[in-house]
């Protein structure tokens, strides 16, 4: 089973978290950041993971320290998860239409670290969200997960559409990704010999 668990306590946040890739897309999520738990809920049910996520942050300064220290914390054990890499498709690409938005995301599990961002989001906040905190999360995940991320608005103008578009996309990207093949099971994707 491809399962992890970390935990990351700074003086901004305290956070508890554990994966199983290959779950069945449950959830338990405690942000205290009521449209991030949103998003994380249903990028656990896009993409098959089971994830638990309990974190306490410093909210009464902003959401900024607790989006970005979840996704370092949930890069982190996303890569410990997927434990030596042989047999994984490596690659992913989902187009995800979510009303008039229209998101692509395509993933390369390569072992570095690299997020094109090319979204806009036209309000400053999704409800209390920080709507520049969606580029945020994918950039400290895309860095601890050390995967290549390429993240493509091809339309939408409603800013709640646009964010939980890019979250099923890069998730359903990343179950593609992860999939092992049977007959390659063995084998690590790569030429290089390392991931």
């Amino acid at each position: 089973m491809r399962k992890a668990e970390t935990e990351r306590k700074t003086k901004e946040t305290e956070i508890v978290l554990s994966i199983d890739i290959d779950g069945k897309g449950i959830s338990e999520i405690e942000t205290g950041i009521g449209f991030f738990d949103h998003m994380l809920t249903l990028f656990a049910m896009h993409g098959g993971f089971d994830l638990k996520i309990k974190c306490k942050g410093d909210l009464e300064v902003d959401g900024h320290h607790t989006v970005e220290d979840v996704g370092i914390a949930l890069g982190e054990a996303f890569n410990k998860a997927l434990g030596d890499k042989k047999g994984i498709t490596r690659y992913g690409d989902k187009t995800v239409p979510m009303d008039e938005a229209l998101n692509l995301a395509a993933v390369d599990i390569s072992g570095r670290g690299y997020l094109n961002f090319d979204a806009f989001i036209p309000t400053e906040k999704i409800g209390e969200f920080d709507s520049e905190l969606v580029e945020e999360f994918f950039a400290a995940f895309t860095r601890s997960a050390k995967i290549t991320l390429h993240i493509v608005q091809m339309a939408g103008e409603n800013s709640h559409h646009i964010a939980e578009g890019i979250f099923k996309a890069v998730a359903r990207a990343l179950r593609e990704a992860v999939k092992v093949q049977t007959e390659f099971k063995e084998i690590l994707p790569s030429t290089k010999g390392v991931i």
